[in-house]
Parts: structure tokens; C-alpha cells; sequence
């Protein structure tokens, strides 16, 4: 069992983030598995959602989302769980959540998989997430402006439990 830590796990729409998150979660001491998405979706009116040109207000709330959700992430640590944050941080904004989390271990996984898988899963999904968005253009766009740190798994030809297996493998000594 790798010490105990705030996993932070990130990819682009469909990379499988929930899926590898909650089996992650499962397999801890005292897990707990927090999706960034419910700080969202607690928003009932007034929410703004991101676009490929986001308003000034959908920035702040994804900011505002963030926030709540590295809070949430340090009182579950600072109280003895394992915790498994999953959502989409891309960008500049990987290392600043990282920074929010406030010198806590932080171990972050990218789910990197090729666009062509990321294109199936996300048509056997039963929701939508590439609403203004083209698969091949969000994943060009992750892959160039995210940087290069934590462990990037290529997880096309795994299944989630492989997946949890590399992450579990790679963190035992940490």
C-alpha cells in the first residue's frame, strides 16, 4: 500500500478519470473518491458552463469549483483518508492545483490515451462531454499546453484495472 496521499487524477473528457478514479479509491485503506464535476453540478441556476470561449463568469466558477474541490481534498487527508481527486485540469491549471493543495503529498496521473480511443469511449458513454468541442482539437490542445508532470499513462490498451495496477506500482515507494 503506497503511503498515504491526494491522488490527483486528470486526461482529457473520456479518458476514463471516473472509472480509474473510484476502482483507485476502492482499493485504499480509508478511501475516499471526490469528482470535481459535483461542485458544478451543485450550481442549479446561474451556473455558466465552459466553451472553447468561455465567459468571464464560467472562469470564475471553474475556479470556484477548483477551490472547493482542493478544500474538500486537504479535510478528507487532514482527517486520515486516501483521497482520489479526478477532474479536468488542463493546462497551467494542473500545477495550480497542485500548488492548492497546500503541501499536502500530491500524486498526480494523467490518462493520456490516443485520440481514437479517447473518440470510442466517449460514443459509449451514456453522456456528452465534447459539446463545442471536437475530440481531436480538446486532446491537441491538452497534450500541447499541459506540462509534463506526474506520472502520463498511455491507458488505450489497458483495462481500469490494469490502469490502477501501473498507478499503484509506480507510487509503491513514495
Amino acid at each position: 500500500m503506497p503511503h498515504r496521499a491526494i491522488y490527483l487524477i486528470t486526461g482529457v473528457m473520456a479518458s476514463g478519470k471516473s472509472t480509474v478514479a473510484q476502482l483507485l479509491a476502492t482499493k485504499m485503506e480509508k478511501g475516499v473518491h471526490l469528482r470535481g464535476d459535483v461542485f458544478r453540478r451543485m450550481m442549479v441556476s446561474g451556473r455558466q458552463e465552459m466553451s472553447a470561449q468561455p465567459s468571464d463568469e464560467a472562469l470564475r466558477q471553474l475556479q470556484l469549483r477548483y477551490q472547493l474541490a482542493a478544500d474538500a481534498a486537504k479535510t478528507y487527508y487532514d482527517n486520515g483518508f486516501w483521497v482520489v481527486l479526478q477532474d479536468n485540469y488542463y493546462g497551467p491549471a494542473l500545477p495550480r492545483m497542485v500548488d492548492m493543495l497546500g503541501g499536502r503529498p500530491v500524486r498526480v496521473v494523467v490518462l493520456c490515451p490516443d485520440v481514437e480511443t479517447v473518440k470510442r469511449r466517449e460514443a459509449a458513454r451514456g453522456k456528452t462531454g465534447y459539446t463545442g468541442f471536437t475530440p481531436e482539437a480538446l486532446y491537441e490542445g491538452f497534450v500541447a499546453q499541459t506540462p509534463r508532470i506526474g506520472l502520463w499513462l498511455d491507458t488505450s490498451a489497458q483495462t481500469p484495472a490494469q490502469t490502477v495496477e501501473a498507478i499503484l506500482l509506480h507510487f509503491a515507494d513514495e
